[in-house]
């Protein structure tokens, strides 16, 4: 479909129930008009949101970026996959490994930008987590601490060339003595620091800040078991004004009261990432994986270890599931919801995507219905491009 030709939408607005009339010329949300409809015309329209954007994916369906080598094939595939769920930008994340496996993975995921417009315009970016992050057990979480190191400035800029320029987010914990000085470099150069993983102090969070960090990586996750009753690092990244938090809202990593706490202390900053393994869209089953070992996926979408239904495995849903499980519960309305998974991590980056559904913002778009609390995504749009359409 050529993008430039002018098309016409007719949906109910994501925030307002409302019926508009969208046109996309060029790739943009050229007009909103709005549209008196009867109320039985009303009901046969589907509602009209933002494109998703997730910050962190580590693999889905069965691809993981992480297990060295991937081709450029797959990334591609899981490009086509995200779009049927919804999800129209992401950051495919490249998590802690040996110098060369990272450097291998970047270059990988750039070749595929280079080589595809659309699909680079759907990587809005790469998420290196760690190797720079906290070696301490339950801090590391399931990172190989045989590669965790501190922060090299030389060593990220080979990777940063061999990604294109592409990491946009770096997630390191600033416990590290040179932390301050390698997140102002960072910050400098374009790159979002995300602190995670850590074991930092409250007086080296707050330098962090100071130097340039903005986000903080899974919230509440990749920590340790027990933490001093106060302060410690969870408190002092709540009250770090400056601080996003993204949150994995699956109903398994978080607990009801930490994501109602979260979103009230962050209001607007407050953002859900799916943070999805490989495993993510396959069927409920035992599998072994490179970093885990043998892990189950439950019929009720929980990952865990094999060994012990204890300890989570990581991420088997997306940010559909995340929207669903906070309005099932009560905890956000539909639009807030779906602002955390699209426009929030937007304007968190600065991408041009942040506008939502208004006039001359990038025609990224979802057409979706509601079957009680369910998400059934109809179309997907990628810069005025229909990419997906449920049969």
């Amino acid at each position: 479909m050529d993008n430039r030709k002018r098309q016409q939408i007719q949906a109910l607005h994501y925030r307002t129930g409302e019926p508009i009339l969208i046109d996309i010329q060029r790739g943009v949300l050229a007009a909103i008009t709005s549209v008196q409809l009867d109320e039985e015309a009303k009901r046969a329209l589907p509602i009209v949101a933002p494109g998703l954007v997730d910050l962190q994916i580590n693999g889905f369906a069965g691809i993981d970026f992480n297990d060295i080598p991937f081709t450029e094939a797959s990334i591609s595939k899981v490009i086509e996959l995200l779009w049927r769920e919804g999800v129209t930008s992401f950051c495919p994340t490249i998590i802690t490994n040996s110098a060369e496996a990272i450097e291998q993975a970047v270059a990988t995921i750039d070749r595929v930008c280079q080589g595809d417009p659309l699909a680079a315009q759907c990587i809005v970016g790469i998420h290196l987590e760690g190797p720079f992050i906290s070696p301490e057990d339950g801090a590391k979480g399931a990172h190989d601490k045989a590669y965790i190191r501190p922060p090299d400035w030389e060593l990220f800029c080979r990777w940063q060339a061999a990604s294109g320029q592409r990491i946009r987010i770096l997630t390191l914990s600033p416990e590290w003595p040179c932390s301050a000085e390698f997140i102002s470099r960072c910050t400098a150069s374009g790159v979002m620091v995300s602190i995670g993983h850590t074991a930092a102090t409250t007086e080296q969070i707050q330098l962090a800040v100071e130097s340039g960090a903005r986000m903080s990586t899974h919230l509440g996750n990749g920590t340790h078991l027990t933490l001093p009753r106060h302060p410690n690092y969870m408190w002092e990244q709540l009250a770090q004004d400056q601080l996003a938090s993204c949150l994995i809202a699956d109903g398994f990593h978080l607990p009801d009261q930490v994501l109602k706490v979260v979103m009230k202390v962050k209001g607007p900053k407050a953002i859900l990432v799916s943070d999805a393994v490989a495993i993510c869209g396959l069927p409920a089953g035992t599998y072994t994986t490179h970093v885990g070992g043998e892990v189950v996926l439950t019929p009720e979408g929980r990952l865990h270890l094999a060994q012990n239904e204890q300890l989570l495995a990581g991420s088997a849903q997306l940010q559909r599931w995340g929207i669903e499980h906070l309005t099932s519960r009560g905890l956000a309305t539909l639009a807030d919801a779906w602002e955390m998974a699209s426009t929030r991590p937007a304007a968190c980056m600065d991408f041009p995507i942040k506008e939502g559904v208004e006039a001359h913002a990038p025609a990224d778009l979802v057409l979706f219905r509601r079957e009680a609390h369910r998400i059934i995504v109809e179309m997907t749009y990628k810069a005025g491009e229909c990419v997906y359409q449920r049969d």
